[in-house]
């Protein structure tokens, strides 16, 4: 009997040696979101900051957003062929009336022929020097498409795309391609853009040549906001 209460003792022990050791690994995965959710690179390595934003974000307020350290904002313009982001006409005004730097985003879908996704960009984006360069989401593969599209397709659209991007706004695009994306077409090594990468809290490498800009934080919270923007920092 004594020996069986020491058995039980000792399991009562374990059973609370791991729910203790539960706990505390749950308080510390809940610290690191939170540090998380507050984290942006410091500005004395990455002088140039700002913020990426899509009507995911809600309503933004564009002078705490400046007053916060965001230099400049990318705005998500236009999607494929026909779609766009909801909040860009609100937060394309708020951002220039607040003196903020503004670029656009174009969400490349490799389904849609470019000249059709082109021609939604143009009627959404002004031609004006003033704008930041524009740049290209790459995000969607082909594999949805309802008909087969190469991986040759995709590129050739690609190029096509670019090119007219380019010559409405006047200036060389800037490429944002996924992990993902890079992976199946390497855009990295086939296109001499400046590049655009996305990773949480560590620089990115998997486009193998440097980066121009980098989404550090895609969910950062911040006072400009009561949801989550994705932060961007410029390479020194």
């Amino acid at each position: 009997m004594a020996r069986k209460a020491r058995r039980g003792k000792r399991g009562g022990w374990l059973r609370q040696g791991i729910l203790v050791l539960l706990l505390a690994g749950g308080l510390a995965a809940g610290w690191l979101w939170w540090e998380g959710r507050q984290w942006r690179p410091s500005e004395a390595s990455y002088a140039d900051q700002g913020a990426y934003l899509t009507d995911a974000a809600g309503e933004v307020n564009f002078t705490t957003l400046r007053a916060i350290g965001a230099a400049f904002v990318y705005l998500r313009g236009s999607i494929g062929g026909n779609d766009k982001d909801q909040a860009f006409a609100r937060n394309f005004e708020a951002a220039r009336a607040a003196g903020i730097p503004t670029g656009v985003v174009h969400v490349f879908d490799p389904c849609v022929p470019a000249d059709v996704q082109s021609a939604n960009f143009v009627v959404m984006v002004p031609r004006d020097a003033q704008l930041l360069p524009a740049a290209i989401a790459l995000d969607k593969l082909a594999d949805d498409c309802s008909t087969r599209v190469s991986e040759a397709a995709v590129e050739s659209e690609l190029i096509t795309l670019i090119n007219q991007v380019e010559i409405h706004t006047g200036s060389p695009v800037l490429l944002k391609p996924s992990k993902a994306f890079e992976r199946r077409y390497p855009v990295a090594a086939g296109f001499e853009r400046n590049l655009w990468l996305e990773q949480d809290w560590l620089e990115p490498d998997y486009a193998g040549r440097p980066w121009l800009m980098w989404t550090a934080n895609d969910g950062l919270k911040t006072e400009a906001s009561d949801q989550p923007l994705a932060w961007v920092v410029v390479r020194p």
